[in-house]
């Protein structure tokens, strides 16, 4: 039986489904011409000119700031510096100061909402802002003087955070590094007071931080979508260790921000009901079908965290936990907190404000954080657009992951075109869905009644670019 391929013949065959993709689902791909100007005009200014920003600038050059990303990225939000101080840590952590370019109300603030958020797709990407300013003059690039939000947090030595402050200031990162290089780098061996260990120690404190309050990571696989130099290819791909410790410290700054935000009575929390009881009995259900070990007293928290990957069962099973969590959304307020104002997942208030490059929200949640840290009025801006934002977030949102499910669904289509009729391995994630080894296509089959957790082998029966569907069955 021959095995699937896993690049196509010719790496241009899906650029117009691409495009067809963003026509379909209205992505606003080309900037109006006066947003355009006005950040080109924004990005020649003096760093810091913009007429939304309030407060002094702090000359914080001197402090080596380093960013982390995945390989060839430009559009950089983040810089860190990590330093021991006496038995805890401080962390300082830059963020891109988006408000310094964009005036409120103007053409570039009007095309920042109707876009909501970047929208990756596997040909191209199309910015929340100009390029010229979100691979330019506004990202965090190396050796490039650039305005910021920093946020100081001094953690106690179990990572706990003791104290908070955040202020605008001019920074200048050293080096640009990437995921897969520093993983390495760790795999190899640094030392103590490398800052890469110093990421690591921190990461793995505020983990179990986390894990002690309820929250969660599930780490899924996901499905990515690569251009080679022979045409397209789709793998599946975990999270690196090296992320994981590198998203602790945004949410570990998101959960500063909402702090602040709550303590004055206003701002944009990202929220999410907790796991409901119901949900949590039906995953202990389905850990029971499918040979898992849940042992007693143990949180499903615990048991993800002790879950070994490499089991076809566990494929099924974190399937499955995506199930404890549902109902995520952007909730402002003004007065009174939200009724339930925690993240169910992180298992505390949180807000986003690390990556105002790339969505919406951040540059709004950013300048509250900067007016009550300093114990200013909340800017009139960001108060009359604080009660549409939730609206527009999810709107946002929804669209971008609409386009990336339809960009997956067209390259898987395009996979197994050549191969219907040819038979497959892969694991029951449930009754009726298969994640293909090889290539990393997950699809529906025909009918039910398969062994959830269990590797089975398919048949394609049906692959068409055009409907950008596949049907498998099941080859009993």
């Amino acid at each position: 039986m021959p095995r699937p391929r896993r690049r196509l013949a010719t790496p241009d065959g899906l650029a117009d489904g691409f495009a067809a993709v963003r026509r379909e689902l209205e992505v606003p791909v080309e900037f109006d011409p006066a947003a355009t100007a006005e950040a080109q005009a924004a990005a020649q200014a003096p760093a810091g000119a913009g007429r939304a920003v309030e407060g002094e600038r702090r000359d914080l050059r001197d402090v080596p700031f380093r960013t982390l990303d995945p390989a060839g990225s430009t559009d950089l939000d983040q810089a860190m510096h990590l330093e021991r101080r006496g038995d805890g840590y401080r962390v300082r952590y830059a963020i891109a100061d988006v408000a310094a370019f964009v005036v409120p109300g103007g053409a570039l603030d009007r095309a920042a909402h109707e876009r909501v958020q970047t929208v990756y797709c596997p040909d191209t990407r199309v910015p929340l802002h100009p390029p010229v300013l979100s691979e330019g003059a506004a990202s965090l690039l190396p050796e490039q003087d650039r305005p910021a939000v920093v946020w100081t947090l001094d953690l106690a030595a179990d990572g706990d955070v003791t104290a908070v402050d955040v202020e605008r200031a001019t920074v200048r990162s050293r080096v640009q590094l990437d995921y897969a290089s520093e993983q390495a780098r760790l795999e190899a061996g640094v030392d103590r007071d490398d800052p890469l260990a110093l990421l690591v120690e921190v990461g793995e404190r505020r983990a179990s931080l986390e894990r002690a309050r309820g929250g969660v990571q599930l780490g899924l696989p996901e499905q990515e979508v690569r251009r080679g130099e022979q045409g397209w290819e789709l793998v599946r791909r975990a999270p690196l260790p090296i992320e994981d410790h590198n998203a602790q410290i945004s949410l570990m700054t998101g959960m500063a921000a909402a702090a602040l935000m709550l303590d004055a009575g206003v701002g944009v929390l990202r929220t999410m009901p907790p796991a409901g009881d119901d949900a949590v009995a039906a995953l202990r259900r389905t850990a029971r079908a499918l040979g898992v070990p849940w042992p007693d007293g143990a949180s499903y928290g615990d048991v993800l965290a002790g879950l070994d990957r490499e089991l076809p069962a566990s494929a099924a099973f974190l399937d499955a936990a995506t199930g404890l969590f549902r109902g995520a959304a952007w909730t402002p307020f003004q007065g009174a907190p939200p009724e339930a104002p925690a993240h169910g997942a992180v298992g505390a208030p949180y807000a986003h404000v690390t990556a105002p490059l790339r969505r919406l929200v951040d540059r709004y949640g950013l300048e509250v954080s900067l007016a009550v840290r300093a114990g200013r009025p909340v800017p009139d801006w960001v108060l009359e657009a604080l009660p549409r934002l939730g609206e527009e977030m999810a709107a946002g949102s929804a669209r971008a992951n609409a386009v990336d499910r339809a960009c997956t669904d067209l390259v898987e289509a395009a996979l197994l075109a050549p191969l219907v009729g040819t038979e497959h391995e892969g694991v029951a994630l449930d009754a009726r869905t298969v994640a293909l080894a090889d290539p990393a296509v997950v699809a529906r089959t025909a009918e039910g009644e398969l062994p959830a957790g269990e590797h089975v082998r398919v048949r394609v029966v049906r692959a068409d670019v055009a409907t950008r569907s596949v049907v498998l069955e099941r080859v009993t």
